[in-house]
């Protein structure tokens, strides 16, 4: 590719192309922060079987680190938010390897690196008690690693002028490349009346609007996160609005695949799962007329993005299909420029 795409308005180009961050000081082994955030791709072993290495020549230059993985759902895990007992669930399902207590953002980008991951979409989180996350957090996360993060804006839903504000100057001051509202923290469905001053600014400031679709994890309401009626209900009322679905939308992932395939504007995100999970519907949809719908999330730290894609090539997918969902369409929903 090397095209620039539109931008969000009132915002500079980013080129997510990976080069040293050139920033004095060394860390305590020796490197500089250029060194560590240097994308270093995995090892490429010839001596893998068929399946583990993957059929297709993409997926072996993948494995050489010869493109350019955009992670469309990531979260630097901070104390507040990793230490959360909502998360609790999460932890018992992952036998504590989720959400470490290895805060560093070496650790993040080391994680990063052996999946393969480029670029990481990294997002704030806020919820009726607070940030877990805040703006400022993430845009200290990019200032850090520039090459390697893009931040996605998270705002509070119950004081909506404020968050207009707030979405406002995240995308025009901070650079972010998005807003992410989770529907189940805040127990409010997508079509609630708060979310739509919003929607509005996203579409004037030309930024994607990210949730969680499917059952909750965490021991909280699942009914905000159906497909059908409430994401229905806004991809109506707001056509211009660009919708990012992530968490495949599981147990109503046709729901979710029938709003992607009617609405020119609503994507899927397959964070919260590995390859080896997606349902039979989402792999079809992905190898067929819906690989331009479909963007790889991990949802870190819950999973290690290369635990999401160690069973890449079970998919089935061509060339094509592989390229567009590993970061073709990141690179286009986001307005992202590639080199």
């Amino acid at each position: 590719m090397g095209s620039v795409v539109r931008m969000p308005k009132g915002t500079n180009t980013i080129n997510i192309r990976a080069q040293p961050f050139q920033a004095g000081g060394v860390s305590s082994s020796g490197q500089s922060p250029g060194e560590r955030c240097k994308f270093v791709p995995p090892k490429y072993n010839p001596g893998e079987t068929a399946i583990e290495r993957g059929s297709s020549e993409s997926l072996k230059i993948i494995m050489e680190g010869k493109t350019r993985i955009i992670d469309a759902w990531m979260q630097h895990p901070t104390p507040g938010f990793s230490q959360h007992p909502m998360f609790e669930s999460l932890r018992r399902w992952t036998r504590g390897a989720a959400l470490s207590s290895d805060l560093s953002l070496d650790a993040t980008i080391r994680t990063m690196n052996e999946g393969g991951v480029r670029t990481g979409l990294i997002s704030a989180w806020w919820g009726p008690q607070g940030p877990l996350i805040e703006n400022d957090e993430v845009a200290s996360f990019v200032r850090a690693y520039p090459d390697r993060f893009i931040g996605i804006a998270s705002v509070d839903l119950y004081r909506p002028m404020d968050a207009v504000r707030e979405l406002r100057r995240c995308v025009r001051q901070l650079g972010f490349r998005g807003l992410r509202i989770i529907p189940w923290l805040w127990n409010l469905p997508p079509d609630d009346r708060r979310y739509y001053p919003l929607y509005a600014e996203c579409v004037e400031l030309g930024v994607p609007f990210c949730l969680q679709v499917g059952h909750t994890g965490p021991l909280c309401p699942s009914e905000p996160g159906r497909p059908i009626p409430y994401l229905d209900h806004v991809a109506l009322e707001f056509p211009e609005l660009t919708i990012v679905a992530g968490h495949i939308g599981y147990p109503w992932t046709a729901e979710m695949i029938s709003l992607a395939t009617k609405y020119p504007n609503v994507h899927i995100d397959t964070s919260a799962y590995k390859c080896s999970r997606y349902p039979r519907e989402l792999t079809d949809y992905l190898r067929g007329h819906g690989r331009k719908k479909v963007l790889f999330g991990s949802n870190y730290p819950m999973l290690m993005p290369a635990d999401c894609l160690r069973d890449l090539a079970s998919l089935g997918l061509d060339d094509e299909a592989t390229r567009m969902f590993l970061y073709e369409n990141a690179e286009r929903v986001f307005s992202l420029t590639s080199t």
